[in-house]
């Protein structure tokens, strides 16, 4: 019962540091391409030292193996590169509510790319996600900054799910840490030719909000949600880690004072709780 208990702080320790990262799209003001080159270049450096701190072996010999990670690198910048954006154009909780509908990509291309039926469950709870996204979006105008940040989030919800997908088809038989260290080096070599286009310049706040968003939120997180999986169900965990938006709007409510629409609350808790049907049904 210890362990459990151990586990469950674990988990939602990381779910925390999870949603704890959404603010800094707010507390940053650099490009979104900027904070994800940041964030994965500590975090893969974090990483690569816990890696070898455990004495694991980080060597990869498959080159099927790298190549997908290299893809992986670029779908993990894509989600993050977007998710960023979409805060830093609407508030946290548009961007983090409208990522949550990853769940609806997921229901159609995960049959596609694994050949399996499609439940009239998985279209049931895909339609109620999209009920809820069409409740948070207030117009389809585009010049409205909450449209933009919607459709922004929706794209990283997109990225997310081919994250998911592609996880699960080709790379399982590496250790967790390992593929999260390979995904943070592939994204931040990725983004580097474009940090040369991009205006932007770098305070010493900025390295250390940085460094903090990617050595804490990033790779110290991503250990301990790792690290719960010893203890709890995967079920469990990731029915805690569906909280990550509801952790990143109330930080943004204490911190940044950010107060969301009564529209926005109730799409955003039509998203998650069919979220939480959905892996709960699974």
């Amino acid at each position: 019962m210890q362990k459990d208990k151990q586990g469950l702080f674990e988990v939602h320790l990381a779910v925390l540091l999870f949603g704890f990262a959404g603010l800094f799209g707010k507390f940053l003001l650099l490009p979104s391409l900027i904070i994800v080159l940041g964030r994965t270049v500590f975090g893969s450096i974090a990483l690569f030292a816990t890696l070898r701190w455990r004495k694991v072996r980080v060597h990869i010999p498959e080159r099927k193996s790298k190549f997908m990670l290299m893809l992986l690198g670029v779908v993990l910048a894509i989600h993050w590169v977007t998710f960023f954006h979409a805060i830093q154009v609407s508030t946290v909780a548009i961007g983090a509510l409208t990522y949550s509908t990853f769940p609806l990509w997921v229901t159609f291309l995960e049959p596609l790319m694994f050949r399996e039926k499609l439940r009239a469950f998985d279209v049931l709870t895909a339609m109620l996600v999209l009920f809820g996204l069409i409740l948070i979006v207030p117009s389809f105008d585009f010049s409205n900054d909450i449209t933009r940040g919607a459709f922004w989030g929706t794209i990283s919800g997109l990225a997310f799910a081919l994250l998911t997908m592609l996880n699960r088809k080709y790379v399982q038989s590496y250790p967790h840490l390992i593929i999260a260290y390979y995904q943070n080096a592939f994204a931040a070599l990725s983004l580097l030719p474009f940090s040369f286009f991009v205006a932007w310049s770098l305070t010493m706040q900025d390295f250390w909000l940085l460094l903090l968003l990617g050595v804490v939120c990033t790779a110290f997180s991503h250990a301990l949600y790792i690290k719960s999986l010893n203890y709890l169900k995967t079920q469990l965990v990731s029915i805690i880690a569906s909280l990550e938006p509801v952790y990143g709007i109330v930080l943004a409510y204490l911190i940044l004072q950010e107060v969301p629409s009564l529209r926005t609350l109730l799409g955003g808790a039509i998203i998650l709780g069919t979220t939480l049907l959905a892996v709960r049904k699974r």
